[in-house]
């Protein structure tokens, strides 16, 4: 009877020692965590201020901080699996034997990531670059280790990975100069030249048009119910748009005050003899 009593003592004894060494563990473990956590915030701000003093690039800037971002959560959730109890090199041996089947999980990760290497080595757009690429248009936000952010004209931010942008096309609106072109309608009647003659006094008007190079207008196409005046014209990249709809409103205004018509599809019916 002594004995079972004994037994039972240091059985739970074993427990409530077990139990508060678990549980130690367990207030180190969230501990490490909520520190580590601020101090991977700290680091990453400071970080992040060092290379704006230095005048790094925005790209590179923001490839550097995303990699030192994730180095840090891998290096925080290690610290933390050996508080626990768990021994890394137990880990890392797990992680070893699991290494196809990560890699093959990663493959398209590490793509991405060589990619954001590419991107960065031969700069075929930039942080604050209007590019248009995989169907969505909108200014570069950041450059990341595994993808790009793009935020589009109607502020939706949009993550392209970085493998299919080093390898696919890019269109970069972020040039100095961009060429606008308008094709006018008119009706078949029109005097071409007195047209041409309104179009050249609204360019001449918009101090925002380039003279050089100069502003085209020719005649574009004889189209089934319209005559098409094509009009091409320089301005800053800047302007581009507001240029753009700009001269919509200036054409539509300026054409309806001079008596010049715009076409609306026709049909000719021609009536057979009885």
């Amino acid at each position: 009877m002594d004995l079972k009593v004994t037994e039972y003592s240091d059985l739970v004894q074993n427990l409530i020692d077990n139990g508060t060494a678990l549980g130690v563990a367990l207030l180190k473990a969230v501990a490490i965590f909520l520190i580590g956590r601020l101090l991977i915030r700290l680091m990453n701000k400071l970080l992040r201020r060092v290379l704006k003093k230095r005048k790094v690039e925005a790209s590179v800037a923001s490839f550097a901080c995303s990699l030192v971002n994730i180095s840090l959560q891998i290096l925080l959730i290690v610290s933390i699996i050996g508080v626990l109890g768990i021994q890394t090199a137990s880990f890392a041996a797990l992680l070893a034997s699991v290494g196809v089947a990560i890699g093959m999980a990663l493959s398209g990760n590490l793509s991405n990531f060589a990619g954001g290497l590419i991107i960065l080595l031969f700069k075929p757009f930039r942080v604050g670059d209007f590019i248009n690429a995989q169907g969505v248009s909108g200014t570069v936000q950041e450059i990341q280790i595994f993808h790009s952010i793009v935020v589009t004209t109607d502020n939706v931010k949009q993550y392209i990975p970085n493998g299919i942008l080093s390898s696919g096309v890019v269109t970069n609106y972020n040039i100095e100069t961009r060429r606008a072109e308008w094709i006018v309608g008119i009706d078949y009647g029109e005097d071409y030249e007195r047209v041409k003659k309104v179009l050249e006094g609204l360019i001449a008007a918009d101090s925002r048009i380039l003279k050089d190079p100069a502003p085209f207008i020719a005649l574009h196409k004889l189209d089934s119910s319209s005559v098409n005046v094509v009009v091409r014209a320089w301005t800053n990249a800047g302007d581009y748009w507001d240029v753009y709809f700009d001269m919509n409103k200036a054409i539509y205004a300026t054409f309806n005050k001079e008596g010049i018509d715009f076409p609306f599809p026709q049909m000719t019916v021609h009536k057979a003899n009885d």
